[in-house]
């Protein structure tokens, strides 16, 4: 019963880490037309909460061994609420861009966190990664592919399409308050960890996270306005993302168990990136965008989760593990930022996307390069045996 109470508690804080970057990123036609804004500018508002959960993910360990592991989330869950719902407020660029400002530190802080949350409560099964991205893919998909509706159900209302994702933060930081009352703070001080900043490892996982984003971002953000520059409808446009994020979420269940069984981690990371590769060679290709997405869905879907278990697999506590999340967290989000807005503005430039669809087969091709080169080792290839699994 505990433990379901964790996999629920971690589901509904997942829930919450995306909606606010997808909700815009499926209505980015409008907002620019609405605001009158260029491509660049509008970019900002998915670079902007990426670039905070960068930088803002060290201090994600340092908050959690002050206040407790559980308490930090809690906090992270109520600045994205806040953030989502104060979008209501105005609609203007400055109020867009200000919620994503602290709408992405939040997320910058709960990113590491709940994979420490993992490691604490579900040592012996890293594969549990794939409730925390599954629930993340149904957030992203459920406002990517409802905001539109919405907007179109409320005479236009922008303001009300990008706000009402605040209602998963409203169940979450009401769940999340019961947890934090019923887990009492230890008295025992947790272990100081120091981001493993000089370790090999630790930075090809850094360096995999940052091209990973840059080509999750780029794709959240512009495949909608890429299918509507190929003649495609705006509905159809923001269908298109929609499959793009829920083919994630069957791919994201079964990435993480195949793994988990096989313990070829590398071969897996290398599968998904290729499904991305064949994904982008088709948008080059005149036929329809369908098999592209499906196929760019697919390796998203596996590439994010493996990129999760990662620092899961390769650590001994839920302080390291804490750590090297926030260490490839800050470096591959930071990264992942100026994902959309090189495309963004490689768009502005040539008036076309098939210069910034060439420089995604170029991201992904040095993707592909890391993880050949990646040294697993033994921790970073399988999961603890069922004996050093945690009593319930």
């Amino acid at each position: 019963m505990k433990k379901l109470l964790y996999l629920f508690a971690l589901f509904i804080a997942a829930l919450n880490l995306r909606p606010i970057i997808t909700s815009v990123a499926s209505m980015m036609s409008m907002i620019q037309t609405e605001l009158g804004i260029s491509a660049l500018t509008a970019s900002l508002l998915t670079t902007l909460p990426v670039l905070c959960m960068g930088l803002f993910a060290p201090v994600a360990t340092t908050l959690s061994q002050r206040l407790g592991l559980e308490r930090t989330i809690f906090i992270s869950l109520l600045l994205i609420t806040l953030a989502t719902a104060l979008r209501s407020v105005d609609q203007s660029v400055i109020v867009l861009l200000a919620t994503a400002l602290v709408g992405g530190i939040g997320i910058s802080f709960a990113g590491p966190l709940l994979s420490s949350f993992i490691k604490k409560y579900f040592p012996a099964s890293p594969s549990i990664v794939s409730i925390y991205s599954v629930s993340m893919t149904i957030g992203a998909a459920l406002a990517s592919g409802l905001t539109i509706p919405i907007y179109n159900q409320n005479e236009h209302n922008l303001s009300l399409a990008l706000s009402c994702w605040a209602a998963f933060g409203f169940i979450a930081v009401i769940f999340w308050t019961l947890l934090i009352r019923k887990n009492k703070p230890s008295s025992s001080r947790s272990q100081r960890v120091k981001l493993p900043l000089g370790n090999k490892k630790a930075i090809q996982f850094t360096l995999f996270f940052g091209l990973m984003a840059s080509m999750f971002y780029s794709l959240t953000a512009w495949i909608s306005p890429i299918a509507l520059s190929f003649g495609y409808s705006a509905p159809n446009a923001a269908l298109l993302l929609t499959v793009f994020t829920l083919i994630q979420v069957p791919v994201a269940l079964l990435i993480p168990n195949l793994v988990n069984r096989s313990g070829k981690i590398k071969l897996w990371l290398v599968l998904c990136s290729v499904s991305e590769l064949i994904g982008l060679v088709l948008l080059l290709l005149p036929v329809p965008m369908l098999p592209a997405v499906i196929f760019l869905g697919i390796g998203a879907g596996g590439l994010f989760p493996l990129a999760l278990m990662l620092p899961i697999m390769a650590t001994n506590t839920a302080e390291e593990a804490g750590s090297w999340s926030a260490m490839s967290q800050m470096g591959g989000y930071i990264m992942g930022a100026f994902g959309p807005l090189v495309i963004g503005w490689i768009f502005d430039l040539s008036g076309r996307f098939n210069v910034s669809i060439i420089a995604m087969l170029v991201i992904v091709m040095l993707m592909i390069s890391v993880q050949l080169s990646m040294n697993m080792g033994r921790k970073a290839v399988g999961a603890p045996k069922g004996n050093e699994a945690q009593k319930s």
